[in-house]
C-alpha cells in the first residue's frame, strides 16, 4: 500500500462524537469520557504485524496512560468478533479495540484518516482533551510503528 497524503482534523477542532462497539461488544461513546483525555490510535487492519505491536504498546503502557488521565483505544475497520479473537491472541485484556466496521470506516472518515483507495484507516494517533477538543494528531507511514514514548511525552506536556 503506497502512502498517500492524509489530513486529519486540525488541533483545536471539536472532536466529532461517535459510538462504536469494542472487542467485547460493549459500546464506547467518546463524549462519555469528558473529563479524561482519549487517545484514538487508528491502525489499518487487525491480524497484521505492525498493528499488533501498536495495540500491544497501548496495553503495555496502560498504567502510564491512567496516571496521565488518558484512555487509549485502538480503532480499525475490523468487526467486533475479529477484534475479540485478535485481542485474545495478543493477550490484550484492558485496552479497548473499537470496530469501525459499519458504516465502513465511518469514524476514520470523520477524523480525516480514512484511505479511500484502500478502504481502511491510515495509521495515526489523535489525542482528544478533557473538553472534547483535538490537541494532537499525527499520521504515520503505514509500515511504521508509532513511537509510544512520543505520545506519552505529548500527554505529559498537555
Amino acid at each position: 500500500m503506497p502512502d498517500t497524503i492524509i489530513s486529519p482534523l486540525p488541533n483545536g477542532t471539536a472532536a466529532p462524537d461517535f459510538t462504536l462497539k469494542d472487542q467485547n461488544g460493549q459500546e464506547f461513546k467518546l463524549s462519555a469520557f469528558r473529563g479524561k483525555r482519549v487517545l484514538l490510535s487508528f491502525h489499518p487492519l487487525a491480524w497484521t504485524g505492525v498493528c499488533a505491536k501498536q495495540m500491544q504498546s497501548l496495553e503495555a503502557n496502560k498504567e502510564t496512560f491512567a496516571s496521565l488521565n488518558t484512555v487509549p483505544v485502538g480503532l480499525s475497520i475490523d468487526s467486533s468478533p475479529s477484534k475479540k479473537a485478535w485481542a485474545e491472541s495478543l493477550g490484550i485484556k484492558e485496552t479497548r479495540l473499537l470496530a469501525d466496521f459499519w458504516p465502513h470506516g465511518g469514524v476514520a472518515k470523520l477524523y480525516g484518516v480514512f484511505r479511500e483507495q484502500d478502504g481502511l484507516a491510515q495509521r495515526s494517533n489523535i489525542i482528544v482533551d478533557e473538553n472534547g477538543n483535538i490537541t494532537f494528531s499525527k499520521v504515520y507511514p503505514m509500515s511504521q510503528l508509532p513511537d509510544i514514548e512520543e505520545i506519552i511525552g505529548v500527554l505529559k506536556k498537555l
